[in-house]
């Protein structure tokens, strides 16, 4: 399967494992641009929370660093060296504007699209992701399970699970913990299980 990456540089991991077991999806919460800017920027350049991947709402996909190293983003997670984090560009949870039909995120940018709406963890409003993300999130998670052999299974919910950093496949950021709202309800489960399992007939 061919799929078309840009890389980008700047972006430095903090160590090496090729013993990856698990795919973990996590979301930007602002915009791609303002997304990249912040962790280019943050620390004088020295950031190290970094995902190995970003999946633009056009279905684009950008690296950050090689999938054979990690980051110290999931440094609380006792499997943090074992799992490759792919993350989509998505304002999460939106708040609603009362004097006209827009709506603010949570660092107050304007946002005047359809919105998902379902009461979920303290909010009521969400950006929802994109069919060209979805996408483009089966064929990168399908060539990377089949490149380090991680199972083609999906939890398949945002609902925190414990032992979940023992997992095997592909899971999200909810699953680790009830503080965060990655991936939001706005996120097809079922629809992305169904194009996944589609692939492996």
């Amino acid at each position: 399967m061919q799929i078309e990456i840009q890389e980008l540089i700047g972006f430095n991991s903090v160590g090496k494992s090729k013993n990856k077991k698990q795919i973990l999806l996590t979301h930007t919460s602002r915009t791609a641009p303002d997304y990249i800017s912040s962790l280019r920027h943050r620390y004088n350049g020295e950031y190290t929370k970094l995902p190995h991947f970003l999946i633009r709402k056009d279905g684009r996909i950008f690296q950050f660093i090689p999938t054979d190293t990690y980051s110290n983003l999931l440094e609380d997670s006792k499997n943090f060296k074992q799992v490759i984090v792919i993350t989509l560009e998505n304002l999460g949870w939106l708040k609603k504007n009362p004097l006209n039909a827009s709506y603010i995120n949570w660092i107050g940018n304007i946002y005047k699209e359809g919105v998902y709406e379902r009461k979920w963890r303290g909010h009521f409003f969400w950006d929802p992701y994109t069919g060209e993300q979805i996408e483009s999130l089966k064929n990168l998670c399908v060539s990377l399970c089949e490149e380090y052999d991680i199972p083609k299974t999906i939890v398949g919910h945002n609902v925190k699970i414990d032992g979940i950093e023992r997992y095997v496949g592909i899971a999200t950021n909810s699953n680790y913990t009830t503080t965060v709202t990655d991936l939001s309800p706005a996120f097809d489960f079922e629809e992305f299980e169904k194009i996944f399992e589609n692939e492996l007939l």
